[in-house]
């Protein structure tokens, strides 16, 4: 039995010596290769942070103590740490562990993570009402991968220092958020790190620290010396953005030296009585040489061969995102004044052929949704066409720009929203299941959704000849259908819908995703007697208000709206609204097929389609126990 089998709670790491603490890192590091290359996950970051999550949970004493991992996706081996060694084969599996800090999971986790840029603000949640509440409890914000780039981690930095409240931010430096972090706190923390005149000082001091006897008149000498680092650090490291903010600034510290951390941990915890910043410089990636090599491969990736780095490639249709990166670049080609736009995902959306080809026109902006969709509408309204790629889930940070500075100016921004519908194993903090209903809800806005990945191109060159206001497209993530591609797509026009099918007892009025599995339902029950039609309802808003005139007047009196999103202010509430403008409710039976109102757990994503009913299968049965009950 190894080190890490024994480690059942965060109490047996503090039985160990820094020696066996080091060996227990490399058994972690194996173990995340080991699930990882099975399951799936966010590789790299993890193997980053492993001295950093043992240094905490040997310093810290959780869950009295409250760690508070930002983003949440750095947090496997907190979870194997903290009782979940046992589960840990489930990572990211439907019924297993999340691949996320969850509250429902354990005690250990004392606030739920997905998104970035949200641990300052929790932590200092937390510590207000430890200060009001009288209580006695460390708070420390893990913070890494970039969400500093995030508007909402500057807010609360901000904040922080006024408050005062005793807190600790640990900066977990990578040099990287997904792709490389940009912007100006980028390059402030690279000056931080590499200054070699502070950084040679400070090593000659640790060894000296090293050389020290452990007895108590040691223990003074060492704390004068860790002050003479700080203060020859002070006068050589610009640390004033964080001083003036109102924060002790502490580093930078290497990352995966683990009596450094634990000593320097263990000083911040009993004698720092104010808001302090501890910077902690790591590699993303560390102890795995593919992940070293390609740390944006590696951030988040699919199953892959743990000898080899190699992503578990499986026959089949091209992805979605690919399919629009090739298309958004293609149509670049033609036109100069074409932009692409996305918030640290270029890879995930597909956009890394684009950049290498136009680096001039390509803009990563970070983890910056808001300003994303600020900054496209500002090149609008200057004479650009910009295609901005943000996935579903994230593109809900920038609701208040999506209505105030796009829609309300009408600015011509081209919106592909990737990963719409359900992701998969990230499960609900990533599943893109309510930008049906916030885009919809927009004015001006128009909303589209393809039924395939030629259909997707099409989009894509109506989105290029559009330019009365913002418009937009969702996909899934994954991969396509595997139609044929035509050799030139054609603008659609818009609000248009396509019949697909005819039939006598009901119709089904399908949205992007669903569209193909609805056909295949009809084609079942056709073979059982039931003649259901089926509709591509390829435009959400504006909707083809003729046509369902002509399926209100002459067509079968039983719809059903089959959509990729969650049903209450979805597509199928856009259909009811059109029969009560028409006072027309008394004259349909209208079933609304769709995502219940809840979240949905992690797992495959035909796993997930399966289980509320969306893949052909349980399209069939709705449909077969709806037209059956009438």
């Amino acid at each position: 039995m190894g080190l890490l089998e024994k480690i059942r709670s965060p109490q047996d790491l503090k039985k160990l010596s820094v020696k066996e603490l080091e060996k227990l890192a490399e058994e972690i590091r194996r173990k995340i290769i080991e699930v990882t290359s099975k399951n799936g996950g966010h590789v790299a970051p993890n193997l980053g942070a492993v001295e950093l999550t043992l240094a905490l949970h040997y310093v810290y004493d959780s869950p009295k103590d409250k760690i508070i991992w930002d983003v949440g996706h750095q947090a496997y081996v907190h979870k194997m740490i903290t009782g979940r060694l046992d589960r840990i084969h489930t990572l990211r599996t439907l019924g297993g562990l999340s691949g996320f800090t969850s509250r429902a999971e354990s005690e250990h986790d004392p606030f739920g993570a997905g998104h970035a840029s949200t641990a300052i603000s929790a932590a200092l949640g937390f510590a207000t009402a430890r200060d009001l509440k009288g209580e006695d409890y460390h708070v420390v914000a893990v913070v890494g991968d970039g969400a500093l780039t995030g508007g909402m981690a500057m807010e609360a930095l901000n904040y922080g220092g006024h408050a005062r409240r005793r807190i600790t931010i640990i900066l977990n430096d990578n040099e990287r958020s997904i792709a490389e972090n940009v912007g100006g706190i980028s390059n402030y923390l690279a000056k931080l790190s590499s200054n070699k005149l502070y950084n040679r000082i400070k090593q000659d001091v640790s060894e000296l620290l090293k050389h020290i006897p452990d007895n108590i008149l040691a223990k003074k000498a060492k704390t004068v010396a860790w002050k003479l680092k700080e203060s020859l650090k002070n006068l050589m490291v610009p640390t004033i953005l964080f001083e003036e903010l109102g924060y002790r600034y502490i580093g930078p510290v290497n990352g995966h030296d683990l009596e450094q951390l634990i000593d320097i941990l263990t000083h911040v915890k009993n004698f720092v009585r104010e808001p302090v910043v501890v910077h902690v410089i790591t590699k993303k990636g560390k102890g795995y040489p593919p992940a070293e090599r390609n740390p944006e491969l590696f951030h988040g990736l699919g199953p892959y061969d743990p000898k080899t780095g190699e992503p578990v490639k499986k026959p089949g249709p091209p992805s979605y995102s690919s399919v629009f990166g090739k298309t958004v670049l293609e149509i670049a080609e033609k036109d100069p004044t074409v932009v692409a736009i996305t918030a640290a995902m270029a890879l995930g959306t597909g956009l890394v052929p684009f950049r290498e080809r136009f680096p001039e026109r390509f803009f990563d902006v970070g983890i910056a949704e808001q300003h994303a969709t600020t900054f496209s509408a500002g090149m609008a309204f200057g004479g650009l066409k910009p295609f901005t790629a943000i996935y579903s889930t994230f593109l809900q940070r920038a609701y208040d720009q999506l209505i105030h500075d796009v829609a309300l100016q009408r600015a011509p921004v081209r919106f592909c929203v990737d990963r719409a519908g359900l992701v998969g194993d990230d499960g609900p903090t990533h599943h893109g299941v309510f930008d049906l209903i916030y885009l919809r809800s927009i004015p001006n806005f128009v909303v589209m959704a393809p039924k395939d990945e030629d259909e997707l191109r099409d989009m894509l060159y109506t989105m290029w000849h559009y330019d009365r206001g913002p418009i937009s497209v969702r996909y899934p993530r994954g991969r396509a259908v595997g139609v044929e591609i035509k050799p030139q797509p054609q603008v659609l026009p818009i609000g248009k819908w396509e019949v697909l099918k005819g039939g006598g007892d009901a119709v089904i009025l399908a949205v992007g995703a669903t569209v193909h599995p609805s056909l295949e339902a009809a084609r079942r029950l056709e073979a059982e007697g039931l003649s259901v039609g089926v509709v591509n309802a390829r435009f959400v808003k504006p909707m083809d208000a003729e046509l369902l005139q002509e399926l209100l007047e002459g067509g079968p009196g039983v719809w059903i709206t089959v959509e990729e999103g969650n049903l209450p202010g979805g597509f199928g509430s856009g259909v009811m609204e059109f029969l009560e403008e028409r006072r027309a409710l008394d004259k349909v039976r209208v079933f609304r097929h769709g995502i219940p109102d809840k979240f949905i757990e992690h797992g495959a994503r035909q796993e997930l389609l399966k289980l509320v009913k969306l893949d052909a299968e349980g399209i069939y049965e709705v449909v077969k126990g709806f037209l059956r009950a009438l």
